[in-house]
């Protein structure tokens, strides 16, 4: 059989050439499927992350006699509500709650506002000393908390403002870590072009940071929120020193649970389990929106 037999005729080796990187780009725009040890992994994962939740709620089920029991219980019992009511009397949670929701959302939406904006700033704008000033705001992290609570609370106790909230709410306005991050996202996410087209078309500063900063950075600013309401919420150390039990935060109210000869740890786990259903239900019902954020912002970077 000569050379010229085996050659295909001119109408078909094109259309087997078509065919080839066809079924190739089909492969790889193929849909991969999990297998069974992924569910398995994921399942456990889930289990181990729902423990703690999970026992907390049997635990503030019972009572403080069958806590103290071998083995502990595994199940729910019918005290729930009972101490519910109970942690929630002791403890003054109705303020508790309405001050904590007042301090973590001042927190968050400050600190979200701020370090977008300063993030903006030493990601595109040029300035003198822009790079000093991003590693001595980096450099801030470094610093031990615990080293500023008492200059900070000479300084509060100074204006006047112990036990209140604006003690809790204003050294924490502004966040280095926010400053970083959002600075390291609009890096990336924010194109210098686009900033430069707006202002060709006239715009001003405010509305450049209103319609083009904004709405690139809004994933991260909904990460960022996230991670600083809850931040804000569960902080201890800080609001226990500016507060008391008469104008205090979930996590200061949930102090004076603890007290006694005998602490009911019942009644304990109950008021914990109030502190933690409404971070709960935050995520509920904003976590789709925070997650598709993430994803959009991680598609057009």
């Amino acid at each position: 059989m000569t050379t010229s037999e085996l050659t295909l005729p001119q109408d078909q080796a094109p259309a087997r050439a078509a065919r080839g990187p066809r079924r190739r780009v089909m492969g790889a725009g193929k849909q991969m499927h999990a297998g069974p040890l992924t569910y398995v992994v994921l399942v456990v994962f889930a289990l181990v992350s729902l423990a703690p939740l999970v026992w907390t709620a049997i635990a503030a089920s019972r009572t403080n006699q069958r806590l103290a029991q071998t083995p502990p219980p595994l199940w729910f019992g019918g005290n729930l509500f009972k101490n519910l009511q109970t942690a929630w009397d002791q403890a003054g949670m109705g303020t508790a709650m309405f001050n904590s929701t007042v301090v973590a959302g001042s927190i968050t939406i400050g600190t979200v506002l701020f370090s977008t904006l300063a993030g903006f700033a030493f990601a595109k704008l040029k300035f003198r000393f822009s790079s000093t000033l991003l590693l001595l705001t980096i450099g801030t992290m470094m610093i031990p908390p615990q080293l500023a609570v008492v200059p900070l609370y000479l300084w509060m106790s100074d204006l006047h403002w112990s036990n209140h909230l604006q003690t809790v709410i204003l050294p924490t306005l502004v966040s280095a870590f926010g400053t970083f991050f959002m600075r390291q996202y609009l890096v990336q996410a924010l194109p210098t072009e686009l900033i430069e087209a707006a202002r060709v078309d006239g715009a001003s500063s405010l509305r450049v940071v209103w319609h083009v900063v904004f709405p690139a950075a809004r994933p991260a600013m909904a990460v960022l929120g996230l991670l600083t309401f809850v931040m804000a919420w569960n902080d201890f150390l800080w609001p226990i020193i500016a507060l008391n039990q008469q104008n205090p935060t979930v996590q200061v109210a949930l102090n004076s649970l603890g007290t006694g000869y005998i602490p009911d740890q019942s009644v304990i786990m109950a008021g914990a389990l109030l502190g933690t259903l409404p971070l709960l239900i935050a995520f509920l019902l904003f976590g789709k929106q925070i997650v598709g954020g993430i994803m959009q912002g991680a598609v057009k970077g």
